[in-house]
């Protein structure tokens, strides 16, 4: 006797929300105008960002509690944040479009604190990055590009190089580039062990050259590798004395004593702890 298949209960829980309640919808909506402006004093999605014209506003940015707790770091860059915010916001906006229509970029639980997590990590270190002194930057593993994307907006570094490997990321770097007029950022689509030996055997890459070429005078990663294999990445990519400026978890105490190996050609200049207290800004200095 065959058994009858049950459909699975529903399950309980809160209602979805409006679809123009999420930021991507909203963005899409409005960029086609087909959206009303929201009322003032209830900036808490995207609608209430945009100006009749499409273009961000940036009074609206900074009601938004998210938006408006950039300004203290965009200003340590020595920015203006009415000038950096829609900047940032138009950024944002392609990370969230692409990620939904082309390719992914973050995950989809991280939508919704986009700016909270990936553009505030990016930039509240950004006076501690100043103080390096350093012009000319190279990021590894750029992804979405946090944090060089956020930190090149507001001004710090005069070239930077963003490193990626894979193709679809590649391509949205370009796009954000192009669209937001950042003259002083190139990607290469590479892995950096493969630019750096390429750049030994004498075979520039075109776009670290058009960056100003090898050796850069610091180098920044957000990524997910152990501290010993990113710093012998950095080492390649660095001039005597230039700085590497990782991003790190609770880890990184224990990553820092495993080995000392690092310690032949690096000193350690010290971190900074970011707002979460989860992360910290690990600074090591190249010595060779």
């Amino acid at each position: 006797m065959s058994r009858v298949r049950r459909p699975p209960p529903r399950r309980s829980g809160p209602p979805r929300p409006e679809p123009t309640r999420h930021p991507l919808r909203a963005a899409t909506l409005l960029g086609r105008g087909k959206l009303p402006t929201a009322p003032v004093g209830a900036p808490d999605t995207w609608l209430d960002a945009r100006a009749s014209d499409g273009r961000f506003d940036p009074a609206a940015l900074c009601r938004h509690r998210d938006w408006a707790s950039l300004v203290p770091f965009i200003e340590r860059a020595g920015a203006d944040p009415a000038v950096a915010l829609p900047k940032l916001a138009e950024y944002i906006a392609l990370v969230l479009t692409w990620n939904r229509t082309v390719s992914n970029l973050i995950s989809r639980s991280d939508e919704e604190r986009i700016v909270s997590r990936h553009v505030a990590e990016s930039l509240e270190p950004a006076g501690f990055l100043l103080a390096s002194g350093a012009k000319r930057w190279i990021d590894l593993g750029s992804g979405a590009g946090f944090p060089a994307l956020p930190l090149a907006i507001v001004g710090v570094g005069e070239q930077w190089l963003l490193v990626e490997s894979r193709r679809p990321k590649t391509l949205f770097l370009r796009r954000v580039i192009q669209d937001l007029r950042l003259t002083n950022v190139r990607v290469a689509h590479s892995r950096l062990e493969e630019l750096i030996a390429r750049e030994r055997g004498g075979e520039s890459d075109t776009e670290a050259v058009r960056a100003g070429g090898f050796p850069f005078d610091a180098f920044t990663s957000r990524a997910t590798m152990t501290l010993l294999p990113t710093l012998e990445m950095a080492a390649g990519s660095l001039k005597e004395g230039g700085h590497a400026f990782l991003w790190k978890g609770s880890g990184r105490v224990d990553e820092k004593a495993s080995t000392s190996a690092w310690r032949k050609q690096w000193s350690d200049a010290g971190e900074t702890q970011l707002g979460s207290g989860q992360i910290a800004i690990c600074n090591f200095v190249l010595n060779r």
